[in-house]
């Protein structure tokens, strides 16, 4: 590491043990360009990246580290924040609450590492959501998990593949539970905290798409009991009060197509299938999760855990290596040379 390293340091958390995630961190961090555009620091286990990097055939060396002022950052050698929560020879592909405590730690130091100015993004690898409640972590996911570790009241989940960028109103709850919670206050700011990532990220006046609840978002009443007139036309059009290019509500089948030819710069979904359908469509293996408002910057995979192929060897980490490149957009822009 040279003096004035300007390189983000990415705090990679390991996810579930018993899933892809040690796997897909060994082959993305083989890369040449990985270590082009930051410095990644494992938070996890040193032995079970050992094992996987076994699995996948790889030379790399991994070191156990205690904290990041050992790790050198150089290509070949992996540095691993290492928290030893994992047996050795632990099975892959097996639901686990001994891989779900070891999933909240990694995330729980992470998030530390971050808050302390020691690492300045964090990009997550899959974890079990049945695992994580298994070990006595009763979160939906990494989300409301992130957003608990950091005092965050209300965060938002982004998602990003080729050619589409969405953001959902509500997540992990049930349609009719999302119906119930959507409302104009709701809507107003997820399309704020979106438009402020784009702003951020250097699009200067974001065209924003928003999404109906009912089919043709709800024709003029036609369909459903008035949603779209009670829910999201007034937040509407408090955004357009401030000159905001925000647009909708829209029939969500046209909108997701419009949006992917380039007529818009983001999608706002009401619930969770609504937004994931069409970017799993557009590319699963290159989808990036973005949590949106927490006062850390967090990225991971657009993709699970993958217990039936774990420990075989054959997971792609295509969608790391994009959540990586995002964490790095994303990562606060500062001299980091002291870092």
């Amino acid at each position: 590491m040279t003096p004035h390293d300007t390189r983000p340091i990415v705090a990679i958390t390991m996810g579930d043990a018993a899933g892809i995630g040690p796997e897909i961190i060994m082959k993305a961090l083989a890369r040449e360009d990985v270590y082009a555009m930051c410095r990644p620091l494992v938070v996890g286990d040193a032995t079970r990246l050992r094992e996987a990097g076994a699995v996948v055939r790889g030379t790399l060396q991994v070191r156990a580290l205690q904290t990041p002022d050992g790790a050198r950052y150089e290509r070949g050698t992996v540095d691993c924040i290492d928290l030893g929560l994992i047996p050795d020879g632990f099975p892959f592909g097996q639901l686990s609450p001994v891989a779900g405590e070891g999933a909240f730690r990694f995330i729980e130091r992470a998030t530390r590492l971050v808050e302390a100015g020691e690492a300045d993004a964090i990009c997550t690898a899959p974890l079990s959501k049945e695992a994580l409640h298994a070990a006595g972590h009763k979160y939906p996911g990494h989300t409301e998990l992130l957003a608990h570790l950091t005092g965050t009241p209300e965060v938002s989940m982004m998602l990003v593949a080729p050619k589409l960028r969405v953001i959902h109103v509500t997540t992990h709850i049930g349609l009719m539970d999302a119906i119930r919670k959507i409302e104009p206050g709701l809507v107003e700011r997820v399309i704020a905290r979106g438009r402020d990532t784009l702003v951020k990220a250097g699009i200067a006046e974001p065209r924003i798409g928003v999404c109906g609840i009912n089919p043709h978002a709800g024709e003029n009443g036609l369909f459903g009991q008035g949603e779209e007139e009670q829910k999201i036309i007034p937040a509407v059009q408090a955004c357009t009060a401030k000159g905001w290019d925000v647009t909708g509500p829209l029939p969500a089948d046209t909108l997701f197509f419009r949006a992917a030819r380039g007529d818009f710069d983001l999608v706002v979904a009401m619930y969770h299938d609504q937004g994931h359908g069409p970017v799993k469509v557009m590319g699963l293996e290159a989808g990036v999760n973005i949590t949106i408002g927490l006062p850390v910057v967090r990225t991971s995979v657009d993709h699970g855990t993958a217990f039936d192929i774990a420990g075989k060897g054959i997971a792609d980490d295509g969608s790391l290596v994009e959540a990586l490149k995002q964490a790095v957009d994303l990562a606060p822009k500062r001299d980091r040379a002291a870092a």
